[in-house]
């Protein structure tokens, strides 16, 4: 398990139920949760979710976030709007892994009309137990931040 122990977890409507799975499962690992999601199936706009969680992120208050909509995709391009936020949609545990050990990435987003409960719990797991590398991808995400202004 990384040094990370603070998470945040946001989703959309579209995710509710695997949100609160994802949290059930990391609490189980030790990790402490702050769930920033709807609790009621009504339609609801992903970027406020992506952003809310992005900013607990940016400001320190949580070390890691975990974002669901349908796809990923919406509310991961909101967090990636806060300064600071490096978050990637992933799919597979291969790119879970990637995006923290090569990207540094601080957030993770996953689509829960895209993958199931098994697979999406293996993704979580991969991202939360990668450390970042450094070396030439430090320098790699120095040139990403730099982008930021």
């Amino acid at each position: 398990m990384t040094a990370s122990k603070r998470i945040v977890l946001s989703s959309d409507h579209a995710a509710i139920a695997l949100r609160q799975t994802i949290a059930k499962h990391i609490e189980a690992l030790g990790y402490t949760v702050t769930d920033l999601g709807p609790t009621t199936p009504e339609s609801t706009h992903y970027p406020k979710h992506g952003e809310a969680a992005a900013r607990h992120v940016a400001a320190g208050e949580s070390d890691l976030g975990i974002l669901l909509c349908g796809t990923g995709q919406g509310i991961m391009m909101a967090a990636n709007k806060v300064k600071g936020i490096r978050c990637g949609v992933c799919s597979d545990t291969f790119s879970a892994q990637m995006i923290r050990a090569h990207n540094d990435a601080n957030m993770l987003s996953i689509g829960a009309r895209v993958v199931g409960e098994g697979l999406a719990l293996e993704i979580v797991d991969a991202f939360l137990k990668t450390e970042f590398e450094g070396g030439r991808h430090g320098t790699r995400v120095d040139m990403i931040t730099e982008i930021e202004g």
